[in-house]
């Protein structure tokens, strides 16, 4: 079995590369590796999108490589063929109709929804949200198993997906007044706002989870 970690040059990948294979060698899921190339995609059992930074300049980046030929490979693998998904911070956004940040941006709209701002009130919390924060598990789902709310994950970010179908979103988090989506999932498709490679054993167990996963 072959898991792609996307390379669209928005982020550093050696520490989700490093977390994902030991996963794989710990749950004998096959090979783990980070490319670019739209032939390792297409040939991928599981596919990876990390991203870190601004929403429009991680789908303007995406949208570059290869000409369009990496996106044309992963929206074939996802959407056509169902190969599991898994999006990762801006990785999971980007499965969102819209996004807001700086200017309103297409998504792959994947999941229905839209990236905004977090408005955590008068609580006197700042934005981005960054650190250690509590799961609250709103739908069961596979990614959970050994999973409980309350188990924390780490999250850097100002933006978070308001999701439209409740079913889609499978755990979120408290911050101030906000809900902010934590996890969404729908058909082979998973996205996570935190880092399951910086949350320690919570992620890299949703980590495993997600390479034994047969939807």
């Amino acid at each position: 079995m072959l898991t792609v970690l996307i390379d669209y040059e928005s982020g550093n990948l050696h520490s989700a590369e490093k977390a994902f294979q030991r996963m794989a060698t710990e749950v004998d899921a096959g090979q783990v590796i980070v490319s670019a190339r739209p032939e390792d995609v297409a040939r991928a059992d599981r596919i990876v999108l990390p991203g870190d930074g601004a929403f429009p300049a991680c789908r303007n980046a995406l949208d570059a490589v290869r000409g369009g030929s990496l996106l044309e490979a992963l929206t074939e693998a996802v959407e056509t063929r169902g190969r599991p998904f898994l999006g990762i911070c801006v990785g999971m956004q980007l499965m969102a109709r819209t996004g807001h940040e700086y200017s309103e941006t297409p998504g792959l709209g994947w999941i229905d929804g839209a990236v905004t701002r977090i408005e955590p009130g008068a609580s006197g919390l700042k934005v981005p949200h960054m650190g250690w924060n509590d799961l609250v598990i709103d739908s069961p789902h596979p990614i959970f198993d050994g999973v409980e709310t309350g188990q924390h994950c780490y999250f850097v970010h100002s933006y978070h997906m308001q999701i439209n179908s409740a079913a889609q979103r499978l755990a979120h988090v408290d911050y101030g007044a906000a809900e902010v989506t934590a996890l969404v999932g729908r058909d082979t498709m998973l996205g996570m706002q935190f880092h399951p490679e910086k949350s320690q054993a919570t992620g890299l167990r949703m980590i495993a989870n997600f390479l034994t996963w047969t939807p």
